[in-house]
């Protein structure tokens, strides 16, 4: 790992923009880090296809990132993760992938009902490492796991999740049910899932339901940010690189965060927007084409 300079990017890649909410845990834990994002746009969603595609499609991005020269990649998409991350890994042996399962584990160990649900897409319920968690960690600890797919989810969030939309009904009504199951764990497997956590924390706090709303983000951040330490990878700026600064006679302009630079494969009006309106206006972001 000595040859991989420590101030290189952290690549991510997701099949859209849900990746970003992985993002977002990463530059608050990791903020001295240089981020790439690739987004997918022109196959989103992943979900929907087929192993081969999802792994075809998952190596073509690793690649691209791995051309940008980023020393660490976390793989933003379960999907991907699912059927792509043990060939990536064998692809790419001289390179960091950090891969995306269902944050299940916290949650079953958390369980008093020993009934927990996952919210994610059929190529994440379907794949092995989900399957792999339940035979290790439910299953010991006599928890059953109920699988949950809503196509809407996705296109509701890309819709900027407006509250009167059948979506957001039938995800209320959706709680409802879990909570009459004595569902007390919500694990959501879907990285585009933890930008409506707040809709359904104030529900369930609304609604008093004795249920709790588990995301992966955090625990990859942590993943990441020890993976940068034992690898002695954690980027290294002394204070003159700290200040990205434009000066003029009279004023320095200081900025510690570097900007984060995204890519997708396919452009659109909305998606600038988008990306804007689910990172929040004080994010600094490079757009970058080919």
């Amino acid at each position: 790992m000595n040859s991989i300079d420590c101030n290189a990017p952290i690549g991510l890649f997701d099949s859209g923009i849900g990746g970003l909410s992985v993002y977002l845990h990463l530059a608050q834990q990791l903020p001295a880090e240089r981020y790439v994002y690739y987004a997918d746009t022109l196959n989103v969603p992943y979900g929907n296809r087929d192993s081969k595609d999802i792994e075809a499609l998952t190596l073509m991005a690793v690649d691209w990132l791995c051309q940008q020269g980023c020393k660490l990649i976390v793989i933003a998409c379960n999907s991907a993760s699912a059927y792509a991350l043990e060939k990536a890994r064998r692809y790419y042996p001289q390179l960091i992938i950090v891969g995306l399962v269902p944050a299940l584990k916290p949650a079953v160990l958390a369980s008093k009902s020993r009934c927990v649900a996952v919210l994610a897409t059929k190529a994440t319920l379907n794949g092995s490492l989900l399957d792999e968690v339940i035979n290790s960690i439910a299953k010991p600890n006599n928890t059953s796991v109920i699988k949950y797919f809503d196509p809407h989810l996705v296109p509701w969030v890309e819709a900027g999740m407006p509250e009167q939309d059948e979506t957001a009904v039938r995800l209320r009504q959706q709680l409802q049910a879990f909570a009459k199951e004595g569902i007390d764990q919500l694990v959501l497997g879907c990285t585009h899932y933890p930008f409506f956590k707040t809709f359904l924390l104030d529900e369930i706090d609304k609604k008093q339901l004795p249920m709790q709303v588990v995301d992966s983000g955090q625990a990859i951040a942590e993943r990441v940010k020890q993976l940068l330490i034992t690898n002695q990878l954690s980027a290294v700026l002394d204070n003159e690189e700290k200040i990205y600064h434009s000066q003029t006679k009279n004023e320095t302009k200081v900025d510690i965060k570097p900007p984060l630079i995204f890519y997708a494969t396919k452009y659109d009006d909305k998606l600038t927007a988008l990306v804007e309106r689910l990172l929040g206006k004080n994010i600094r972001l490079q757009y970058y084409s080919k």
